[in-house]
């Protein structure tokens, strides 16, 4: 009488020889963490330029109310100074959010590289392995068949 084939053999042998790189996962974990490296680093300039806009908007801010703040000899004076001072907080204002701007303009940009290069190298990445995975996968297939006869 034909013997059946013992299938249970056949997938302990299959999956047995099915091969299980882990070098496609540490690749992406590493490109992963290279790019969380670059965005971090991205933030933190911007955080660092931010702080020290705020930083200057401030100090000419308190020095302007230091000014204004001085005793007046004439009543008149006061209305000046007031008007000096908001003018000056006006033109400030102009040039810090102007500043503010071409900060997140850079961060915009540079988000925009870090994204691009990003997509570019997870989908070479994801090409190679699957390209590995299919080369390993018929190999594996071809040495159960082989090892089934």
């Amino acid at each position: 009488m034909a013997q059946a084939p013992d299938f249970t053999k056949l997938m302990k042998d299959m999956m047995g020889s099915f091969p299980v790189d882990m070098s496609s996962m540490q690749d992406a974990f590493k490109t992963q963490a290279a790019l969380g490296e670059r965005f971090s680093k991205v933030a933190l300039e911007a955080a660092d330029k931010s702080a020290a806009i705020s930083t200057k908007w401030t100090k000419e801010t308190l020095a302007k109310v230091g000014t204004a703040s001085t005793v007046k000899e004439d009543p008149a004076d006061y209305s000046k100074v007031m008007t000096d001072f908001a003018s000056a907080q006006a033109e400030m204002a102009s040039e810090n959010v102007a500043a503010f701007a071409e900060v997140a303009k850079k961060v915009q940009m540079e988000t925009i590289e870090l994204m691009l290069a990003a997509g570019k190298d997870i989908s070479e990445d994801a090409t190679a392995a699957v390209k590995k995975a299919t080369a390993d996968v018929t190999t594996a297939a071809k040495k159960a068949t082989a090892s089934a006869k």
